[in-house]
């Protein structure tokens, strides 16, 4: 037996995609797939991309970023971002704040957790927003509360429907009151769009919790959501330490909400864009 060089033990192994080497196919193909949480089964990032991240096997939606879903819906070239300059600041001076901004820019590639806009669905007119779940898993701040405040203010200006995409795990905490005070100030905003005669309708995905539940992701006049979204606002494990009793299986599911009245439909990603132009259309009285 060869004796160990001691260097070699120190040594950084050569990364295949610095050019040191060749990737091995196997161990490729191994860093390129994906497993559904659901059916186990293993899937190819290209695959979920052209069935819209939705399994072949078991249907399990998987997380869409805000730009993914706004390729789904909007017409080709027809969406235009607003209020892109609004940027999230420490204002609280709560620790570590800055950094986890600065890290959830980068993950994202968004400046906050949604992205609002005009757009068109099958040629009608339309405001959007979208939460991102890769920045703070679509935490409602400041910024997030102020930008979809201002979409139904447009929306009022231009006599349009809004529809927006909600995801989140609740209010941030890292802004304290001010987090909260967007629960209200988004929710006046609904009242005023309502008060207009206008349609607001929202699709509820997976998860859908806290403070956004609480304020404006349940005060659409129509309520969907994806199949298997969990839906509420505390999670299933803080209720059951709270009343120390077991759930009912599939409880807070979007299927489990739909049969108890919270929301309207379910409508799987593949016919939502077809669905959202049919609620469109007859709200503007040309029929479903």
């Amino acid at each position: 037996m060869k004796p160990v060089d001691a260097l070699m033990i120190f040594k950084k192994p050569k990364n295949p995609l610095e050019g040191h080497g060749k990737i091995i196919p196997n161990e490729m193909s191994a860093e390129l797939t994906v497993t559904c949480p659901q059916c186990k089964k293993t899937l190819s990032p290209d695959e979920l991309v052209i069935r819209l991240q939705i399994c072949p096997y078991c249907r399990h939606h998987f997380k869409m970023n805000a730009r993914q879903r706004i390729h789904m819906i909007a017409d080709p070239e027809s969406f235009i971002e607003h209020d892109t300059a609004l940027e999230p600041r420490n204002v609280l001076g709560f620790p570590g704040y800055d950094k986890k901004l600065k890290a959830a820019q980068l993950q994202s590639k968004e400046r906050d957790s949604v992205v609002c806009g005009e757009c068109t669905i099958g040629k009608l007119p339309t405001e959007l927003f979208i939460m991102e779940p890769n920045f703070m898993m679509g935490s409602m701040g400041r910024v997030a509360g102020e930008k979809i405040t201002r979409t139904f203010e447009r929306a009022i200006e231009r006599g349009t429907p809004v529809i927006g995409f909600a995801l989140s795990g609740g209010a941030r905490m890292q802004e304290g009151m001010i987090s909260l005070m967007q629960m209200a100030k988004t929710s006046g905003a609904i009242k005023k769009h309502n008060d207009a005669g206008l349609l607001y309708v929202c699709i509820l995905t997976d998860p859908t919790t806290g403070g956004v539940t609480a304020s404006f992701a349940m005060e659409a006049d129509i309520i969907l959501a994806e199949p298997g979204a969990l839906i509420g606002f505390a999670g299933p494990r803080v209720i059951e330490q709270t009343i120390r009793k077991s759930l009912p299986p599939g409880f807070q599911r979007s299927e489990f909400q739909l049969e108890h009245g919270f929301v309207d439909n379910i409508v799987n990603r593949k016919h939502q864009r077809k669905y959202l132009y049919g609620l469109l259309q007859f709200h503007r009285g040309g029929g479903a």
